[in-house]
């Protein structure tokens, strides 16, 4: 990195991080973003089954008014200046002891602002399409009150204005994620799968919590203001460690590399669930996490390293396992796990990379809500299969479907002028971007992984929607009601627009520069725009060329050929379980198995043999004790002869 970059952002982390305004007028409506489905959670949960004709339009109501006062709050923050977009508002002293202070408080600004917008607008959508997906359930009451907690648990999480009460939403989110996913509890696949998501975020978990506890250690304070504004008076190793934990809890919640093995088998819940989990909200906190800390990864070079391998790995992985998958939701899962790393990719580049990858977090919502939701419809016609084997030429019977699945398609693999192209592009431009040979590296596993993407999209695409029909017997696919396809279109839009609107004139960037500060132009570009374009565009279209030679214009047997290794290992994963289980399930058991031995042969053994000492001692010395006087007579004449004698031995 230049001598300029490198004295820019010693600048960036060296400006204290600005003190909110005290929220009033219509900011004081900002605790109602999170009060609205929390209040809707709680009557749809504690109502009992005489809410379940109505609960639905509850669930919906919350959330769509929810997006209502995102609304207000947005134009409100548009007129304010831009150093004056922080907007504080106190709730309660949560933890007023001493020498510990915490005050539970909201913050609203530029960051936040654009994460309660996504959370509320396209998980208003998805609620709008549960209704119809889910109108024969017998549990959707339930299902709308889980629905409604996640969304207040991730606006509580993007809108606290510390660590520590941000992991209270952290806690909630995963709570929710656990209900939801393991929503069909007579599957025994869904059962696992929630405990699985569980047990794997628990870890991650674990690194956030330890990093909050050092933050208290070390600045005597969990609040933004106290820990950012304070970052550069702290060794480099203690923010390294800081940054490390961090990243370490979004590995857990976005399922990056070595916690990604919950995201593919969290697709046992109801396809909105997917929809909601994979676009707007959970894999979406470890990327606000590590913007939001941006100042301490921007001093803390090798955390913000790891943060960029972390990324390169996790989006080639996604998009290998995404090659080899046939059931249509573990694509697109495989899909999110890939697109999130190119989130965290562009993350780890620093003031560089944050407002691009807050871009393609944005976009990614549009068109992977959209394509969830077009899977769901998919399902919803075909009695809810999910082998894309089985499906074939639906574009014919379900043209509504088609379209708008269509329309993300283009956008995730980067065509212009969808808005895939817009984000997905500028991080491969950064990637390279970062100079030396690190971004070479990291340039080339993104531009690379975007024409792996093109082909396992294209190969989705060709297997639902073209070829001949290979539906099931008695099957008779058709268009979802326009509860379902509505939403489905709006997100279309968003798809095509978002891109272009988010980047025009700089908007976004502008938006979010009070926050993530102004990106650092690196010297020249490594490659020029136009050409890395035109490279891009080229890689892009030998994996559509790819995915269409192989899967469009050839005949799709029912059952999966043998494949390769490779195949095998991508169906497999990566054999990430097997990592997980030989690396640390298995030592862990062996760990538990010795702890067990040691506290029932060790610990237990000393403290019985300690009884059984004192306890067979007590026994004989009681044989002492018989009641005769005679006995004690005689015991005392002997003691009193051995007394006698020793003294005599001793004058001798």
């Amino acid at each position: 990195m230049s001598v300029l970059a490198s004295q820019a952002l010693a600048q960036l982390a060296a400006a204290p991080a600005p003190s909110p305004v005290p929220a009033s007028g219509s900011f004081s409506l900002t605790v109602w973003l999170v009060l609205l489905p929390l209040i809707g959670a709680a009557v749809l949960l504690l109502s009992g089954r005489r809410a379940d004709p109505w609960g639905h339009l509850v669930g919906v109501a919350a959330s769509v008014a929810s997006f209502l006062v995102a609304v207000v709050l947005f134009f409100s923050l548009q007129g304010h200046a831009g150093d004056e977009r922080s907007i504080g508002q106190h709730l309660f002293s949560w933890v007023p002891v001493a020498g510990f202070h915490v005050d539970a408080g909201l913050l609203l600004d530029p960051l936040s602002m654009a994460f309660v917008l996504l959370i509320t607008g396209v998980g208003s959508l998805i609620h709008i399409y549960s209704v119809g997906y889910m109108s024969h359930d017998a549990g959707r009451r339930r299902f709308f009150g889980y629905l409604n907690l996640f969304v207040a648990a991730m606006l509580l999480l993007v809108l606290a204005d510390g660590y520590l009460l941000l992991y209270v939403g952290w806690e909630g989110v995963g709570l929710a994620s656990y209900l939801l996913i393991g929503f069909w509890t007579f599957k025994p696949t869904a059962a696992t799968a929630a405990k699985k998501a569980f047990v794997v975020n628990r870890v991650g978990d674990v690194g956030l919590g330890l990093a909050i506890m050092l933050m208290f250690a070390t600045f005597g304070t969990t609040s933004f203001v106290g820990v950012l504004g304070n970052a550069d008076f702290v060794s480099s190793g203690t923010l390294t460690a800081i940054g490390l934990l961090l990243l370490l809890g979004a590995c857990g919640k976005s399922a990056q590399a070595p916690l990604q093995t919950w995201l593919l088998d969290a697709m046992e819940g109801p396809t909105p669930v997917s929809a909601l989990i994979h676009a707007a909200t959970m894999v979406t906190a470890g990327v606000y996490l590590v913007v939001r800390s941006g100042p301490i990864f921007d001093l803390a070079p090798d955390a913000r390293l790891a943060v960029t391998i972390v990324g390169a790995v996790t989006l080639s992985m996604g998009a290998l396992i995404g090659c080899a998958k046939d059931d249509i939701k573990k694509v697109l899962a495989a899909s999110t796990m890939s697109q999130i790393g190119y989130m965290v990719l562009a993350a780890g580049l620093g003031p560089a990379g944050y407002a691009i990858a807050i871009l393609h977090l944005l976009t990614h919502g549009f068109f992977k809500a959209g394509m969830f939701l077009g899977a769901g419809s998919v399902m919803h016609a075909l009695d809810d299969e999910v082998d894309m084997r089985r499906y074939g030429g639906l574009r014919k019977v379900m043209p509504i479907t088609f379209v708008t699945f269509g329309l993300g398609y283009l956008a995730i693999i980067g065509l212009p002028p969808f808005s895939g192209f817009f984000s997905k592009d500028k991080i491969i431009e950064a990637a390279f971007d970062k100079g030396g040979t690190s971004g070479w590296v990291l340039g080339t596993t993104a531009l690379v992984a975007a024409g792996v993407t093109a082909f396992y999209m294209t190969r989705l695409m060709a297997m639902t929607f073209f070829g001949e029909a290979r539906w099931a017997k008695g099957a008779h696919p058709h268009e979802a009601p326009s509860v379902m396809t509505a939403p489905m279109v709006v997100l279309a839009i968003g798809s095509v627009c978002a891109g272009g609107l988010l980047v025009l004139g700089g908007s976004l960037q502008n938006w979010l520069e009070p926050v993530v500060g102004q990106s650092v132009e690196v010297g020249a570009h490594t490659i020029s725009p136009t050409v890395l374009t035109l490279i891009t565009l080229l890689v892009v279209g030998g994996g559509v060329a790819g995915g269409w030679v192989v899967f469009g214009r050839r005949s799709i047997p029912v059952t999966a050929p043998a494949a390769g290794p490779l195949v095998v290992a991508a169906r497999r994963d990566l054999y990430g379980d097997a990592a997980n289980e030989a690396l640390l399930m298995r030592p862990g058991q062996w760990l538990t198995r010795w702890l067990v031995w040691f506290d029932g042969r060790g610990v237990d053994g000393f403290v019985n043999g300690l009884a059984a000492t004192i306890g067979g001692g007590s026994a004989r010395l009681r044989r002492w004790q018989t009641g005769f006087v005679r006995s004690y007579a005689l015991s005392m004449f002997g003691g009193a002869a051995l007394v006698v004698a020793a003294v005599l031995v001793v004058r001798l």
